[in-house]
């Protein structure tokens, strides 16, 4: 489907035509119109599949002029995610005078003024992460009288980031008479939940829930922990196409030991975590997107809020905790239609959780071999739970140790 059919403004399609947006994708077929019609929706679609444009363009097309009154309300999980969101619609809107702010925490008392401002005398669009919005609430000084949109975005990270009671005391100071709209890239019982809470007779659109885009190439790797980095350096060293990589690790204190392991000569490795400033992770994100770094390392707490294109390559280091995660981390990559790669190392002990990946994709992932120089790596082989309740590895032993 084309954009033009939508009968957006002219002033959106003008700066839809300047981005290069042609045709929607499916879930922006089908939410745009009941956005315009005002439904409240609740929407499900895997991460790079167009959810941001799918919600902010029909509340453009709303605010064709400016009113000096806050009129939507995008609730984040992250700052990351707050500035992603903030940058398009500055571009969707570019031909319009409406304006838009993020409000999130880790910046400078100037910053602290400019959300003040904004959140009281109006940017139409306030994009927020919900501690931060809490703490002007907690001022006295916002004015949600003329809101009339409520947008969650990521709601799933948000309740398990313990968002929740956060999200309802926000809710409490918004006008009832409003629009919602929830968007998450999975769907569990607690967003039903929630919902069900606060949303009003809602339309339900579900597109490829927990499944990665068909365009990702997923692979995996049985490796010893010793073997990762050398892996990778040897993956990498040699194939100078891969101009943009990502690899997530599930602890922070790991991004900077692999940052340190991958360091080369004849490119840039950064790592970013939450143990960064605000300003130092923006600076390592605009290096990262403008290609002067090549190889980034991140958490996953970074793994929705990285909005770069063209990631030729996503290495998960580590095999997430939660199955979900897996499709956050490899949906960095092929987004938008566009091919991409990615490899999952598995050590002995994470073979348990990559079965539970497999099985939430529906889909075995392809197990390719070590280079011969790194020797061998562990063998495929899991028993789910041992007598005491945890699960083990049938691969341990002998053999395992002295690959360690």
């Amino acid at each position: 489907m084309k954009f033009e059919e939508f009968k957006l403004n002219e002033h959106l399609m003008e700066a839809l035509s300047y981005m290069g947006f042609d045709e929607a994708t499916p879930i922006q077929e089908q939410a745009i119109p009941k956005i315009i019609e005002g439904k409240d929706l609740i929407g499900s679609a895997q991460t790079g599949t167009g959810k941001t444009a799918a919600f902010l363009l029909p509340i453009l097309n709303k605010l064709t002029e400016k009113h000096d009154k806050l009129n939507t309300l995008i609730i984040v999980p992250t700052r990351e995610l707050a500035i992603q969101i903030d940058q398009q619609v500055e571009g969707f809107s570019y031909f319009t005078h409406v304006t838009s702010l993020p409000v999130y925490g880790g910046g400078e008392g100037q910053d602290w003024e400019t959300q003040k401002k904004a959140l009281t005398k109006g940017a139409e669009i306030i994009v927020a992460t919900p501690g931060k919005l809490i703490s002007h609430l907690n001022m006295g000084y916002v004015n949600f009288d003329h809101l009339q949109h409520l947008i969650l975005d990521e709601a799933d990270r948000m309740l398990d980031m313990g968002f929740h009671d956060d999200i309802q005391r926000i809710i409490n100071y918004l006008p009832k008479k409003r629009q919602t709209l929830m968007f998450s890239a999975t769907m569990p019982p607690k967003i039903r939940e929630l919902a069900r809470k606060i949303l009003v007779d809602p339309i339900e659109i579900s597109i490829a829930i927990s499944k990665p885009a068909e365009g990702v190439m997923q692979a995996a790797c049985l490796t010893y922990d010793s073997q990762k980095t050398p892996l990778i350096n040897s993956m990498i060293s040699n194939k100078p196409e891969l101009k943009s990589i990502l690899i997530f690790t599930s602890t922070k204190k790991k991004v900077n030991e692999i940052a340190r392991g991958l360091k080369s000569k004849d490119y840039k490795v950064e790592g970013i975590s939450s143990d960064l400033v605000q300003s130092e992770r923006e600076e390592v994100l605009l290096r990262f997107r403008s290609k002067q770094t090549r190889v980034l390392v991140a958490t996953d707490v970074m793994s929705r809020g990285i909005d770069v294109k063209d990631i030729n390559f996503v290495i998960n280091y580590d095999v997430p905790g939660d199955a979900e995660d897996y499709v956050h981390r490899v949906g960095r990559t092929a987004r938008a239609e566009t091919k991409g790669i990615a490899l999952t190392l598995v050590n002995e002990d994470d073979m348990y959780n990559f079965s539970r990946i497999e099985k939430l994709i529906e889909k075995k992932v392809q197990l390719v071999k070590l280079p011969k120089p790194l020797g061998d790596g562990p063998k495929w082989s899991i028993k789910p739970f041992s007598k005491g309740g945890r699960f083990s590895s049938k691969g341990r032993g002998k053999n395992s140790k002295k690959k360690r």
